[in-house]
C-alpha cells in the first residue's frame, strides 16, 4: 500500500498517493491547517469518511458553542474513548482557543473543570457517551440550569458524532501521533478508568 509506514497497517496518504476522491479534501486541509495530520491521511483511504469528517468539523465550528466549549466536548469524548491520538491534538487546540491551563489539564485527567459552566458541559457530554444518549431528565435539567439551551444540547450530539469518526478511526488504524503535538503525548490515567468515577 503506497504511503504505508513500518508497522502501520493503514496507508498514510497525501495528495499524490490518495484515492482521487480524497485529494481535494487533503489539499484543503493543508491550505487551512498548514499540514495534513495523520488522522486525515488515514481517513483518505475511505474518501467518504474523510469528506464526512471534514464537513461535520466545519458545521460544528458554526454552532452556538464557543471555541472553548467545542474543545470541552471534543476532549471529553477523546478521554472517554481513550484516544491517545486525539487528546494531544485537542490539548493543543484548546490552548489555541484560549482555554485555561487548569481546565486543559483537568480534561486530560478526566477530572472536574474549574469553570462551573464548562464542567456542566463536560458532565453532560460524558453522560451522553456513557448512557448512549439515554440520560435522565434530571441530568438534562442540570445542563439547562447551567446556562445552556436545547440548541446546545443537540449541538453536543454533533460534536460527539465527529468524535466517533476520529476516535474510532484512530483505534482501528493505530494512527501515529504527529510530531507537531508530540509534547502533548498522553496515556489515559488508570485511576480515572474505574466505572462511575469522575476522577
Amino acid at each position: 500500500m503506497k504511503g504505508t509506514t513500518m508497522g502501520q497497517l493503514f496507508a498514510l496518504h497525501d495528495e499524490t498517493s490518495a484515492p482521487e476522491a480524497a485529494r481535494e479534501a487533503l489539499s484543503a486541509t493543508r491550505r487551512s491547517f498548514g499540514m495534513i495530520p495523520n488522522l486525515e491521511r488515514v481517513m483518505a483511504n475511505a474518501p467518504a469518511l474523510l469528506a464526512a469528517y471534514s464537513a461535520l468539523w466545519e458545521l460544528f465550528d458554526r454552532t452556538s458553542l464557543s471555541p472553548v466549549e467545542r474543545q470541552v466536548v471534543y476532549q471529553t469524548a477523546n478521554f472517554e474513548n481513550d484516544c491517545a491520538y486525539c487528546v494531544p491534538w485537542h490539548s493543543y487546540l484548546a490552548e489555541q482557543a484560549g482555554m485555561a491551563a487548569v481546565d486543559i489539564e483537568a480534561l486530560r485527567a478526566g477530572k472536574p473543570l474549574a469553570t462551573p459552566k464548562l464542567e456542566a458541559l463536560r458532565v453532560f457530554a460524558r453522560q451522553l457517551i456513557h448512557n448512549r444518549g439515554n440520560i435522565s431528565e434530571s441530568d438534562l435539567k442540570a445542563f439547562l440550569e447551567a446556562g445552556y439551551g436545547e440548541e446546545q444540547a443537540l449541538e453536543v450530539v454533533l460534536g460527539l458524532a465527529i468524535k466517533v469518526t476520529s476516535n474510532y478511526t484512530n483505534s482501528l488504524a493505530g494512527t501515529p501521533l504527529d510530531d507537531a503535538v508530540a509534547k502533548f503525548a498522553w496515556r489515559k490515567p488508570t485511576i480515572a478508568m474505574r466505572p462511575g468515577k469522575e476522577g
